[in-house]
């Protein structure tokens, strides 16, 4: 028998605070301490740890099956040496004995730790993504604690838990020191080989989703509704919103008067241009209002496809296609339509240019007969 008084008093302390269920803790390092057991003084052998917390002990038990005739000794003992142990044993019987070692407590220790400190992070993690997903999908204040070449860490508030903020999650441009207080949005727990480490983003849509929910009371209430939102982070975000009641503009309801809600929100993307767009069940006008702020001549819609040719005029074709293409391609996934954009006189040219192809191949279908018709005609005249 071990005395592990001074094991038990560490065990409590680690159970306080990572604040990890007490029987998970007993049940990890009774496995562990199995394990290491049987490394070292044989698989074979039918055993188990067992650790009693109250009385501060740790006893290794062996267990062997009664039988008439014994095959494997780490496993079975006579009838005859078990009625020595005790007389009521019967064969088929599972009689236990201690054998814990003398030399037990170093080899556990060396064998077990990294089995044990596994389950411990497993655990911990478990509980701070249970933590994280009671929740729900949120945004939260962190200060920024440190950096290196590629990650900003985070502390986040409320939790004393580190979050991790990728290259991809920081917003082009964005100079983040230490210190500074930022919003981040919660995107993922996982296990980075040392134990649970929260991943946040400021980069994604759903932390423009918070931040205006955080402006918009009538978001929060159920007044208006986002529908659809498409990023490109440091550049532009469109959002779609929508309102049952007639009576609510959802559009002036996000911008706020004189613009100050939404300016609350550019504030914080460091300026990163918003365009709020009405949603309508009418495909056309969901796409015109999506290529927002361009105005819209005509909408065409290929259903097949799930595509669309969009005319505008040709001094808002700029605007409407927008830098490097960023408008009418965040236009295209806040719909899920493609969109092919063309400015009036490029599309008058292509329908003069159609007709025009169309007359000569019906001229040539026809062939040389028909043209000596024509002239026929005319000499008949």
């Amino acid at each position: 028998m071990i005395n592990s008084k001074d094991f038990f008093l560490a065990l409590e302390q680690l159970e306080k605070e990572k604040k990890i269920n007490r029987e998970f803790f007993i049940s990890a390092l009774e496995s562990a301490l199995t394990s290491a057991y049987k490394k070292n003084f044989g698989e074979a052998r039918s055993a188990t740890v067992k650790l009693n917390p109250e009385k501060g002990t740790i006893k290794v038990l062996a267990y062997k099956t009664v039988v008439d005739e014994v095959e494997d000794p780490d496993k079975q003992i006579s009838l005859e040496e078990a009625k020595q142990i005790k007389s009521s044993y019967q064969v088929g019987d599972i009689i236990s004995e201690e054998v814990t070692p003398k030399s037990f407590g170093r080899i556990a220790a060396q064998t077990a730790r990294q089995v044990v400190m596994q389950r411990l992070r497993e655990a911990e993690r478990d509980n701070l993504s249970a933590e994280l997903n009671a929740k729900g999908d949120q945004l939260t204040t962190a200060i920024v604690r440190r950096k290196d070449a590629n990650n900003v860490y985070v502390e986040l508030s409320g939790t004393e838990t580190e979050g991790v903020l990728g290259e991809k999650d920081i917003i082009p441009g964005e100079k983040l020191e230490i210190g500074d207080r930022i919003k981040v949005h919660i995107k993922r727990v996982r296990d980075n080989g040392f134990g649970a480490e929260v991943q946040v983003s400021r980069t994604t849509p759903a932390f423009v989703r918070k931040l205006f929910e955080i402006e918009v009371p009538e978001l929060t209430n159920g007044e208006v509704e986002i529908k659809s939102i498409a990023r490109e982070a440091g550049n532009r975000t469109k959002l779609s919103v929508y309102s049952a009641d007639p009576n609510i503009d959802p559009v002036g309801a996000c911008v706020g008067a004189h613009g100050a809600r939404i300016n609350a929100v550019i504030d914080e993307l460091h300026g990163e241009k918003i365009d709020v767009v009405r949603y309508s069940d009418d495909v056309f006008e969901y796409i015109a209002n999506a290529l927002s702020p361009a105005d819209v001549v005509s909408v065409e819609l290929n259903n097949e496809t799930k595509s669309s040719r969009v005319i505008v005029p040709d001094n808002k074709l700029s605007l409407a296609i927008g830098k490097e293409g960023c408008n009418v391609r965040l236009a295209a996934r806040l719909t899920g339509w493609k969109i092919d954009v063309k400015s009036e006189s490029s599309s008058e040219k292509e329908e003069q240019s159609k007709q025009v192809h169309e007359y000569t191949s019906i001229f040539d279908k026809d062939g040389a007969d028909n043209e000596i018709d024509i002239f026929e005609d005319i000499e008949t005249i």
